[in-house]
C-alpha cells in the first residue's frame, strides 16, 4: 500500500527536471500559487464530496496528490512531515496517559 505513496513521491521528484510542457505535475511544481490554489479546490472538492457521500475516495486521492506536490514546491519533504507526525506520536501518548491518571 505505501509502495504506492513512494512511487507518487518520488515521481512528483522527478517531474522537477521535466518540461512543462509534458507535465501537469511539473507546471503546479514552478507556479506556487496555481499549485495553492489547486490545493484549496480539492480540499473543498473533498469537503463536499463528503457531504454528499459520494466520490469521496477519488477527491481524497486528489487532494492527497496536489499536497504531495505543494509541499516538494516549497522544499518540505514528506520524510520530515512524517518524522513529525512520528514525535506527536509519542507526545500524544503521553497526553492520553495523563488524562487517564
Amino acid at each position: 500500500m505505501f509502495n504506492v505513496f513512494e512511487a507518487l513521491v518520488k515521481t512528483i521528484r522527478d517531474r522537477k527536471s521535466s518540461s512543462e510542457q509534458e507535465s501537469y505535475t511539473k507546471k503546479l511544481l514552478v507556479d506556487n500559487n496555481l499549485c495553492r490554489e489547486k490545493v484549496m479546490e480539492e480540499i473543498n472538492e473533498l469537503v463536499d464530496a463528503l457531504s454528499k457521500k459520494k466520490n469521496e475516495v477519488h477527491e481524497a486521492a486528489d487532494v492527497i496528490y496536489h499536497l504531495l506536490v505543494l509541499l516538494e514546491a516549497n522544499d518540505i519533504k514528506i520524510e520530515d512531515v512524517l518524522g513529525e507526525l512520528k514525535k506527536r506520536q509519542g507526545i500524544s501518548g503521553l497526553v492520553e496517559k495523563a488524562n487517564r491518571e
